[in-house]
């Protein structure tokens, strides 16, 4: 393995490996009920946050790099009337990153660099879309940051 692609790989595991710590971290505070309650009538819940990572992991890295076979059902992701519980949604989230690290170390040095395609994405190889779905966590990763914050400021007794 050369240094370059060492280092790569090293790279992009430890950030997942991070992303998903955090994710965990954000998760722990919430009970069930807090995991799948949207504190406003806008915007998502923490668990369909987690269910739509999941998702978006499991085909864009899975399906379309690692052929696993998913498919996706991305409106669910959001909209699931009879979601699993916190943390089977936490398990289902942990299995697909630990998918995505299996799959970035089996990445030849040439393999970065293979043409990528997916429904709705522009990334172009396969190093692309990988660091995209990083990126998208992180997104989201904010979004959990401030459903924590409103489950605080709502759980407060009002001056």
């Amino acid at each position: 393995m050369s240094a370059l692609h060492s280092t790569l790989a090293v790279a992009l595991t430890d950030r997942y490996t991070r992303n998903a710590a955090r994710v965990r971290e954000l998760a722990a505070p919430l009970t069930n009920a807090q995991f799948w309650r949207k504190p406003h009538p806008y915007g998502n819940s923490f668990g369909h946050l987690v269910l739509h990572l999941t998702g978006n992991l499991n085909y864009y890295i899975g399906a379309q790099i690692a052929n696993t076979g998913y498919i996706r059902d991305r409106p669910r992701e959001f909209n699931d009337p009879n979601p699993p519980s916190k943390d089977k949604a936490l398990k289902l989230f942990d299995d697909a990153v630990q998918m995505v690290m299996k799959t970035i170390q089996e990445q030849s040095p040439n393999d970065w660099s293979a043409e990528y395609s997916g429904l709705g994405a522009d990334a172009k190889n396969r190093l692309e879309m990988i660091l995209q779905c990083a990126a998208h966590m992180q997104h989201h990763i904010g979004q959990m940051i401030y459903l924590g914050y409103e489950f605080t400021r709502q759980a407060q007794p009002a001056n």
